[in-house]
């Protein structure tokens, strides 16, 4: 698939992905940021929760993590965590989940 094509594919879904807190999608928002797509359909992307103590970025990471492994065509993903206090912890659990 054509990565620009994915690109806007898994941005779409992303705007599924509401922060409970604020009622307003992860994309709107702008926590999902320099979302690219690689020629093999790879996503990397980097997550910035709202603030360095936000109480629902695991939960939050893991919706965005979901909601990009279910956009068709996707092959794989690398999320980054940026801005959190416990960054260095929660990029280590979903690396965990995201390499075979």
């Amino acid at each position: 698939m054509n990565p620009e094509i994915l690109r806007e594919a898994v941005l779409e879904k992303l705007k599924g992905v509401i922060d409970p807190e604020t009622g307003v999608d992860v994309i709107r928002m702008h926590l999902v940021q320099d979302l690219r797509v690689d020629n093999s359909e790879k996503v990397t992307y980097q997550f910035r929760p709202s603030s360095p103590l936000c109480p629902i970025a695991v939960p939050l990471a893991l919706m965005i993590l979901q909601a990009v492994q279910e956009t068709p065509g996707v092959a794989g993903q690398q999320i980054t965590v940026t801005d959190y206090i416990q960054a260095d912890d929660l990029n280590a659990i979903l690396k965990t989940i995201t390499e075979p």
